[in-house]
């Protein structure tokens, strides 16, 4: 049985991707990988997904990580730009904060299959590779304990441990992708809607109306 597809909304999955048939190896890569596991999907198994010749995917990617790095880099680079323009944006620290979160699970719930590949298949990658990533990850850890210390500073949060916060608030997040099921009750607004409460409360702020 293959893996429930992604709630996409009006996007055209990795429009960003070019040529055709490179994005349509993206696609199965990510739909393999997210079913399967990187270690356990061969190059057969992607070109299979995508229609094509196992020779025509080393055309467009040299190797199986090559893909995992590209999948990684486009899903961390979206990521960040979510949380950076929470943080950057107008707004008490609890409104950008409930911003934040909102996007990043609806993110992450819309987009469950790639989620689960960018952020559980960290160390499939090779070292320079990830030493990329992992710099990405920091950086939209410093996006939202930006928010958090703003509105420790304002008075608005009761936070005693700030990193600790800020870590708890991503992992929350981020665990939607594992268990997010696009046949359940629950859609992608509704999980982020429910989260940014969540963390609202997380951080002794008022949640908002």
């Amino acid at each position: 049985m293959g893996a429930a597809k992604e709630t996409l909304g009006e996007e055209q999955p990795w429009a960003e991707v070019s040529p055709d048939a490179a994005r349509r190896l993206l696609i199965a890569a990510v739909e393999a990988f997210a079913e399967r596991g990187y270690h356990a999907t061969t190059t057969r198994d992607i070109a299979g997904r995508a229609g094509m010749s196992p020779a025509a995917l080393y055309i467009h990617y040299k190797t199986k990580e090559e893909l995992l790095h590209r999948i990684s880099r486009l899903g961390h680079d979206k990521a960040l730009d979510i949380l950076r323009s929470a943080a950057d944006g107008e707004g008490t620290p609890a409104e950008r904060l409930s911003d934040a979160v909102r996007s990043f699970v609806r993110w992450h719930a819309g987009h469950h299959m790639t989620a689960r590949v960018v952020q559980y298949e960290l160390d499939a990658l090779g070292a320079e590779h990830r030493t990329e990533i992992v710099a990405l990850r920091r950086q939209s850890d410093a996006a939202v304990r930006e928010i958090i210390n703003d509105g420790v500073r304002a008075g608005d949060f009761d936070v005693p441990d700030v990193p600790g916060t800020t870590l708890a608030v991503l992992s929350l997040c981020i665990d939607v992708a594992r268990w997010f099921n696009v046949a359940g009750r629950r859609t992608p607004d509704e999980v982020g809607a429910t989260y940014a409460d969540l963390v609202l409360r997380m951080v002794g702020a008022a949640p908002q109306k």
